[in-house]
């Protein structure tokens, strides 16, 4: 209890799509995919097509099976593309 408190108390202010990603770091191994694509689609797109989609997030470029809910280890990966790109953001 207080620490969802605490948790929605540093979420106050924040945009919807600053909550959501918040929500998916703070519980990488319980994202519905309808999250984990609009993370995807918040910083680049998805690629449908062939056996799986593709998340594009700048260069990069990842593929990721389609289930509810989304596996851990392409959430992690997702989590670490997004971070590189606002990394390479903060130095240009």
């Amino acid at each position: 209890m207080i620490s969802y408190m605490v948790s929605s108390f540093r979420r106050w202010g924040m945009s919807k799509k600053g909550k959501r990603e918040a929500r998916i770091r703070e519980n990488p191994s319980n994202v519905s995919l309808n999250d984990f694509e609009n993370l995807i689609n918040q910083y680049g797109y998805i690629k449908s097509g062939g056996k799986h989609p593709q998340a594009i997030i700048g260069r990069r470029v990842f593929a990721y099976k389609r289930t509810n809910p989304v596996l851990f280890p392409y959430v992690d990966r997702i989590l670490e593309i997004i971070d590189s790109k606002k990394q390479i953001k903060k130095k240009e």
